[in-house]
């Protein structure tokens, strides 16, 4: 991977992670043009750095209340929420690699994305609750969606936002906890496939310093990201987003069919 791709792939990641349309989808698309699609998950996770670092700056504040009372109930929420990514993660870890790798289902999975972004939709009006008033059953349902998402083409954004919609939590505080229950998720991630790294595995195919390069663009464009989908749930509708992610998914099927990708 070279720094130019590096540069590339990050900035993906920054704009996709946090807008509802799958990061790992985008980046396998881009992967794939550029002759990367060994490096799979291990180049996914990593990139996702980056997007760390953009959470922590957006909500820093929450963050540092998490870390002084780490028995919050607030903590408590997001443990609950990201229980199933870790299950399904350990359990079907291979399975997902190999998914990564090949993309054989990206294409129905942004179809997937699409129809639950329009679902969710229609019930962004109808929250009232704050996280202050979500159940620990709240959260459990919103950690099912997220740990749907490990799938490629699969928003983890968009379906912890929309799961949280469906729960009737308001739309900014539905953001601010789909976006910190990223943290432990992404965080887990890193640490699981950074020791690949420093075993040397994938480290020619890729490179530590165009991986550095990909993740310091990834924090930069993820910073704006987030403010943007935050300022898109407070007024406008998820609707676009369901329709990019339609004609996505259907031009990737038609060229998988026709044997092009």
């Amino acid at each position: 991977m070279n720094e130019l791709q590096a540069i590339i792939l990050g900035i993906i990641q920054g704009l996709t992670e946090f807008l509802p349309i799958s990061s790992t989808g985008h980046l396998y698309l881009a992967r794939h043009l550029f002759g990367l699609d060994e490096a799979g998950l291990f180049l996914d996770t990593m990139l996702h750095i980056g997007t760390l670092f953009a959470v922590l700056a957006v909500y820093g504040d929450d963050v540092l209340k998490i870390l002084q009372k780490p028995f919050s109930r607030l903590t408590g929420l997001l443990v609950i929420g990201t229980v199933p990514a870790v299950v399904v993660g350990l359990l079907l870890e291979d399975f997902f690699e190999e998914i990564s790798r090949t993309g054989v289902t990206v294409g129905y999975e942004f179809l997937l994305t699409g129809a639950v972004l329009w679902m969710a939709d229609r019930w962004k009006n109808r929250g009232g609750k704050s996280l202050k008033g979500m159940s620990y059953g709240d959260a459990l349902f919103i950690g099912c969606f997220q740990a749907a998402a490990i799938m490629p083409a699969l928003s983890r954004s968009g379906l912890t936002i929309a799961a949280s919609l469906f729960r009737r939590i308001n739309r900014e505080e539905a953001a601010r906890f789909s976006f910190l229950l990223s943290l432990p998720a992404i965080g887990g991630g890193v640490v699981l496939q950074g020791a690949k790294l420093f075993t040397g595995e994938n480290r020619e195919t890729i490179g530590l310093f165009p991986l550095l390069l990909g993740s310091f663009f990834s924090a930069v464009f993820g910073y704006f990201a987030v403010r943007w989908m935050i300022g898109i749930l407070k007024k406008k509708s998820l609707k676009g987003f369901a329709v990019y992610v339609w004609i996505l998914g259907v031009f990737i099927l038609a060229v998988q069919a026709l044997g092009i990708f």
